[in-house]
């Protein structure tokens, strides 16, 4: 794991940035791991610009986010789908029937949670995901607990979890409770691995990344098994 520690989120972003560009030049019908919250944005802004200036091309790249929320219509203005095209997707040259979003509709979810990893074996599998952390160190959706799930799936939000996300709704209890998200199985069969964390609320989780100890009671350090993964973080997280 290399763990690269930068003074301002601009930069963090702008590195991260850099990843993806060089994937993006070596590999232009490369398979691309998303995720949503506030964290990326810098790095979808980066993402954007490069597309713009003509250093980057997506017409031929493939897209899969982590997650989203259940149950969630796609045209909700807080659905992750809505998020994507709003702060990526919408800026770039991208067709949108390549970018896959977990479907916050469906009736089976099972049945969707197989499908979906199956399509990401069908598209050659992921050479990028891109990961953030919660507070209480979840990654995607997958929330602490005595078990976690391999398989894209269905589960509950935690208490902390919904806290933290009320802020994008008008009052928490229009926070959905549930959510579809990529399993730990499914991440960690990503190629590589970009994490990024920023702010003093996220200080714990760095810390938590930097022992030898693997738990479920904090997914993220998970991460510390897989061959090919960089976590950016900007001084507050890495300080506290």
């Amino acid at each position: 794991m290399n763990v690269l520690v930068f003074d301002t989120y601009e930069e963090l972003s702008a590195a991260a940035g850099q990843m993806y560009v060089r994937l993006l030049q070596q590999k232009p019908d490369c398979v691309l791991g998303f995720a949503t919250g506030s964290t990326p944005l810098g790095l979808y802004r980066f993402l954007a610009e490069q597309n713009q200036k003509g250093v980057v091309d997506f017409s031929r790249v493939t897209t899969f986010n982590l997650d989203e929320y259940y149950p969630m219509d796609p045209a909700h203005d807080q659905s992750y789908r809505y998020f994507m095209n709003k702060n990526l997707f919408d800026n770039i040259n991208i067709d949108k029937a390549n970018t896959f979003v977990p479907d916050g509709t469906a009736k089976d979810c099972t049945k969707v949670g197989a499908a979906y990893d199956q399509a990401i074996e069908a598209h050659g599998g992921i050479d990028l995901q891109l990961l953030g952390v919660g507070r209480n160190g979840h990654i995607g959706f997958n929330e602490p607990d005595t078990a976690l799930v391999a398989g894209t799936h269905v589960t509950d939000l935690t208490d902390d979890t919904i806290d933290a996300n009320a802020r994008f709704f008008e009052k928490k209890e229009d926070v959905p409770t549930k959510a579809i998200t990529m399993g730990m199985g499914t991440i960690m069969k990503a190629r590589q691995i970009v994490c990024i964390i920023s702010g003093k609320n996220k200080h714990e989780v760095v810390k938590a990344l930097q022992n030898d100890l693997v738990t479920t009671d904090c997914p993220a350090t998970f991460l510390k098994m897989h061959p090919n993964v960089t976590i950016l973080c900007d001084k507050e997280a890495y300080e506290g």
